[in-house]
């Protein structure tokens, strides 16, 4: 498959993987490092924003290969969708397939929007928690709302509704979710225009005393019942023995 004048894809080659850091949804004016990793260390990664090569850089020379291009003081231009492919040094016309594609968000075009849980404060483990994340006002073309959690460096949930909110839903939560959340909208295709994102949203998943202490009682129960058949087969083991000695 020719990707350019002369350039071939050879479909046999590792595909690279992207991602960015410290998240694909950063503010105007920071900074984000877009990494490409692939296993070679002898190939050029090349980034390319929409399909266009913007950046090439060689890969270290370690086992697994990895290249950062960094990006700074961040634009809206800057928002896009960005993959990598790598090349041998030795073949630049061999191009491996590309990367999926990571879309960079920049976020303050639009109005923050809002977020809250249908259940706030604590949850219990197993159980379902909504979040609605409202935008401030209607906007005209296709719009996708995104689910951030801290620490996560891409969204956990996308949704595209016909209106200007939706829900995202997290079903049989456990402690693992417990965090802070927060919400961003944005224009689902090019210039791909983001909102400022939403106030955080904590949320603290707890296990339930009930569930614990049943589960303790059932432990408790298996545990005696072992400790019963062990002794059971103990003693009988003795009267068979008694039973089957000479009398005196």
């Amino acid at each position: 498959l020719c990707v350019g004048q002369g350039d071939i894809r050879n479909e046999s080659l590792p595909r690279p993987s992207i991602s960015a850091w410290p998240s694909s949804v950063v503010p105007a004016n920071s900074q984000v490092a877009l990494r490409c990793s692939a296993p070679t260390k002898d190939g050029n990664f090349v980034l390319r924003k929409n399909g266009r090569p913007v950046r090439s850089m060689p890969s270290p020379d370690s086992p697994g290969g990895l290249a950062e291009f960094h990006l700074a003081d961040l634009k809206t231009s800057n928002a896009e969708e960005y993959a990598c492919e790598y090349y041998r040094r030795g073949s630049p016309h061999i191009r491996s397939p590309p990367s999926d594609v990571l879309l960079l968000l920049v976020t303050g075009d639009f109005q923050k929007p809002s977020i809250q849980a249908h259940k706030r404060g604590k949850v219990t483990a197993g159980e379902k928690v909504t979040l609605k994340c409202q935008a401030p006002e209607y906007l005209t073309g296709s719009i996708t709302f995104a689910l951030l959690k801290k620490g996560t460096s891409t969204p956990i949930q996308l949704q595209s509704p016909a209106g200007k909110e939706t829900d995202f839903s997290l079903h049989n939560v456990t402690v693992g979710d417990t965090g802070n959340y927060s919400c961003v909208y944005f224009q689902t295709r090019a210039p791909f225009w983001a909102s400022e994102p939403s106030d955080h949203l904590a949320i603290w998943v707890t296990v339930s005393p009930g569930t614990t202490s049943r589960d303790v009682t059932n432990s408790n129960l298996i545990q005696l019942a072992i400790i019963m058949v062990t002794l059971g087969a103990f003693l009988a083991e003795a009267w068979l023995s008694q039973k089957e000695s000479p009398h005196g």
